[in-house]
């Protein structure tokens, strides 16, 4: 068990450390076994957040988003959230200004997050097999 936990850190801060070291655009933490969002990434990424336009945290076991992480990453394009087990987003999704696509497939939502309405950029939203009625 502990074994699987360290490789699945080890395998998050290499991603981590991927983006920063690139310079590149994008943060892919797919499958990561992530319960939630890691708060030292925002030290590691505090000089880079701005230039980050897509995250993939796919297929782990979030259960919530902080207000922190839509503040901090506010110059996001596109947010890939499928398969986790959301089922609400923080009203500071506001702060998403320059969103065009989020996938919230595969979650828990029973009702549409009314927040997304606020995104003018906003072009796609998948969310395919939630509880919505």
């Amino acid at each position: 068990m502990l074994k699987k936990m360290g490789e699945a850190v080890a395998r998050v801060a290499r991603k981590v450390n991927e983006t920063v070291e690139s310079g590149s655009d994008t943060l892919d933490l797919a499958e990561c076994k992530l319960v939630s969002f890691p708060i030292g990434i925002y030290k590691v990424l505090r000089n880079v957040s701005d230039q980050i336009h897509l995250i993939t945290l796919a297929n782990n076991e979030l259960k919530s988003l902080t207000s922190k992480f839509m503040t901090t990453f506010s110059q996001l394009r596109e947010l890939r959230l499928e398969g986790n087990f959301l089922h609400r987003l923080p009203n500071e999704v506001s702060a998403l200004q320059h969103l065009k696509v989020i996938d919230l497939s595969r979650n828990q939502f029973r009702d549409f997050p009314e927040q997304l309405t606020t995104l003018p950029a906003l072009e796609t939203i998948n969310l395919e097999e939630n509880e919505i009625v």
